[in-house]
């Protein structure tokens, strides 16, 4: 009796997010095939941990922003045709893109021309919900199925006349345990003093600057009015210098922490948090956190953005719920005063804030997929049974 096929399935990630999700995805492969699967593409270190070896450095195709792309466009270049190459010359049984479609898009583009008939996955859906609405249209000629993170993209992709998609779940979904409180920790969220309130300025420099000033002015009217306060700061790792540095003129001692794991704990038992409009605010949500969102940007950045968004919020909770539980300060309405006018009840407690938690409660039910399946096991199940959509 002769060995088994393979299963042959190439991944290409283009950044860290995308490396720890498929990861987890090679995982779920392996355990879910009806044989044995045989990985290759690009990746990052947690898919190497899983025994993959990446066609190149992660790293030379893992920028953000106008000017950093331009800046190595001739690597990004060299990079997308030796990885179309690459997917060529092994004539995998499916081809995974994880996110950063400004790369991943572009091999799966110039594969689709060399290999029509091989289905191509996407997973994580670009935000063509929230801007640049064309973008979907203009994905079915080069992608079979998105795979989703939130649960309102499949109907955008309707909507838009996008490719097939499919929501299976954010991964967060998976680390319920890390951000709900025990008994303890919720005990110290109703306590009367000293209150936590979690800060988390955003994760790019240029968030950072202009939001550490304005949180911390912030910080300095709740103080006036509650008296003690236990401000946490869990401070993103490549720009600790930057935010230690901004955090000393702060009137207001707060705490900085490091890590992911510092990071859920000081979110399972704060009592509220002011945080930068991001992915944070759905931790912050399932964590069961009442929030303040802020964002600002640069003048052209407002003037594109003004042009191009489609969404009335920009609050990820919101969006899954449907409504604007979470208040918002964005531009010029982010100003210390209306900042701490929103926390305020959050902390006092009151209508505002059991507002909040009625709604934030309600995620749950919208994000938790059937039977409690875990995410990358339903992503898994389409990339096994994926075909060449007609």
């Amino acid at each position: 009796m002769g060995e088994m096929p393979h299963r042959t399935i190439w991944l290409v990630a283009g950044e860290d997010s995308g490396d720890q999700l498929g990861a987890k995805l090679m995982q779920a492969l392996v355990d879910l095939s009806d044989r044995p699967v045989r990985f290759g593409g690009v990746g990052g270190e947690a898919m190497a941990a899983q025994g993959f070896v990446s066609l190149f450095p992660i790293d030379d195709v893992a920028v953000m922003g106008y000017l950093p792309v331009v800046a190595r466009l001739r690597t990004l270049l060299r990079r997308i045709r030796q990885t179309v190459r690459d997917v060529v010359a092994a004539r995998p049984d499916v081809l995974v893109i994880i996110d950063s479609p400004g790369f991943t898009h572009a091999v799966a583009q110039r594969v689709r021309k060399l290999m029509p008939d091989l289905p191509i996955v996407d997973y994580v859906s670009p935000s063509v919900w929230a801007w640049r609405p064309w973008r979907a249209a203009k994905m079915r000629p080069f992608i079979d199925h998105v795979l989703a993170l939130l649960p309102f993209e499949p109907a955008a992709h309707r909507r838009l006349k996008g490719p097939a998609c499919t929501y299976v779940g954010h991964p967060l979904i998976e680390r319920l345990a890390e951000l709900r409180p025990d008994e303890g920790e919720a005990a110290a969220r109703d306590a009367s003093s000293p209150q936590t309130l979690v800060v988390l300025p955003g994760s790019r420099r240029s968030e950072i600057e202009r939001l550490m000033p304005v949180f911390g002015a912030t910080l300095a009217r709740l103080t006036q009015q509650f008296g003690a306060i236990e401000p946490v700061l869990p401070a993103v790792t490549r720009h600790r210098a930057l935010i230690e540095r901004l955090a000393l003129a702060w009137d207001v001692p707060v705490r900085l922490v490091h890590g992911e794991t510092a990071k859920h704990a000081a979110f399972r038992r704060a009592r509220a948090a002011l945080a930068a409009s991001g992915t944070v605010t759905l931790e912050l949500a399932l964590a069961g956190v009442p929030m303040v969102v802020a964002y600002k940007v640069s003048r052209v950045e407002e003037a594109v953005a003004r042009r191009l968004i489609q969404v009335p919020t920009i609050v990820l909770p919101n969006l899954i719920l449907g409504e604007n539980a979470m208040p918002e300060f964005i531009q010029a309405e982010c100003t210390a005063a209306r900042l701490a006018d929103a926390v305020a009840p959050l902390l006092a407690g009151g209508p505002a804030r059991d507002a909040q938690v009625a709604a934030l409660a309600r995620i749950d039910g919208l994000m938790r997929l059937p039977g409690g399946d875990e995410p990358s096991r339903s992503a898994a199940r389409i990339v096994l049974g994926a075909r060449r959509a007609a």
